[in-house]
């Protein structure tokens, strides 16, 4: 198959897509709101994960007004564990621009919906097309899998001009009704069918006698992409303070990974015992107790998109709260139900409760 017998693909999709489709609280309304909350989530975070945290931000955010008036630290608790915050402060940021430019209703032109912050074209295209039955695909990574594999095209996806081009010619044969059901019948044979690790499921494929890389056998060799940076790896090491039955914690930047997120308090590299006394005497901590990581004590890892931590954890019981203004002290309780911790400080924090000294 080539690009321009794209076409073919459109009955077979929705015949399939409208008998075999996943059951998922996000498909139950063709809401704006509700349909763009769910395509933020679901980037780069499985199905699975986000169905439960979906459920509590729709309860919680009902509505637009809702989202753009919460406070910050409200938004990040329900979005607590899912990653990726930046996520979360678009979503409110744009829940804010839809509230002062739109009068709080979704704007349903692409452009529009474009503007808004944090919304890129394959989500702009995908509200486009399943809020309003526009004629804009959603091209990301799942569909360029299927497509590549249909025409057997070994260009490297990750090329921006490539996808443009792809999202052209998808565009051009969109069906005149059912535009949002074409849009999620790619999305749902990417994710069930055409899967990205493993072999493709061609049994179950309403595409698969039209499908190049079937007929050969080559499944495997497409998409094709470069090959990803090596992911950076830092060493930090954190220190969990206790004090009178409270943690200290701080807050981070307003740049870089985790920006304005609370944080336990860390230093670059891995710091031996005397480094990490010398840090507790400047900021005037009196130590009751020391915990050192035990030998052979494996460092605690967290994977970001181009980072990796390598954690090691220090644990001080404190005599006092010391002298460093940009600590907040907090009770477990608040750590439970009112303070979003990051999932990498997250280890953290229950490593610590399985091993604290008091």
């Amino acid at each position: 198959m080539k690009y321009d017998h794209l076409w073919q693909i459109v009955d077979p999709l929705l015949d399939w897509y409208r008998a075999n489709r996943r059951r998922l609280p996000w498909r139950e309304s063709r809401d704006p709101y509700r349909v763009w909350v769910s395509e933020i989530m679901l980037q780069q975070t499985r199905v699975e994960t986000v169905i439960p945290y979906y459920g509590r931000f729709m309860e919680r955010f009902p509505t637009i007004a809702s989202l753009a008036a919460c406070e910050d630290e409200e938004l990040y608790k329900v979005w607590e564990g899912l990653g990726y915050y930046s996520r979360a402060r678009n979503l409110k940021k744009a829940a804010q621009a839809v509230c002062a430019q739109h009068q709080g209703i979704f704007p349903a032109a692409y452009e529009e919906i474009l503007a808004l912050p944090g919304i890129g074209a394959y989500t702009a295209g995908a509200v486009s097309s399943i809020a309003f039955e526009e004629p804009r695909a959603a091209v990301d990574g799942n569909v360029l899998r299927v497509l590549t594999r249909l025409t057997q095209d070994d260009h490297d996806i990750t090329d921006a001009k490539f996808r443009s081009q792809v999202t052209e010619r998808l565009e051009s044969v969109y069906p005149p009704e059912g535009r949002g059901d074409f849009t999620q019948s790619l999305m749902e044979l990417g994710a069930v069918v055409c899967m990205p690790n493993g072999e493709p499921v061609c049994g179950k494929c309403p595409l698969s006698g039209l499908c190049g890389a079937h007929g050969s056998g080559t499944q495997l060799r497409y998409p094709v992409k470069k090959r990803k940076a090596v992911r950076r790896i830092e060493e930090k090491t954190v220190l969990v303070l206790q004090c009178r039955g409270r943690i200290a914690l701080r807050k981070r930047g307003d740049k870089g990974i985790l920006s304005g997120m609370w944080e336990l308090p860390n230093v670059d590299g891995t710091l031996d015992v005397q480094r990490v006394c010398q840090w507790l005497a400047g900021r005037s901590f009196e130590v009751g107790a020391l915990r050192a990581p035990a030998p052979g004590e494996r460092q605690l890892k967290h994977i970001f998109t181009h980072v990796e931590w390598h954690m090691t954890c220090w644990i001080a019981s404190c005599e006092n709260e010391g002298s460093a203004a940009d600590l907040m002290w907090v009770t477990a309780a608040q750590l439970e139900d009112e303070i979003a911790l990051p999932s990498a400080f997250r280890k953290v924090y229950q490593y610590y409760l399985s091993v604290r000294v008091d």
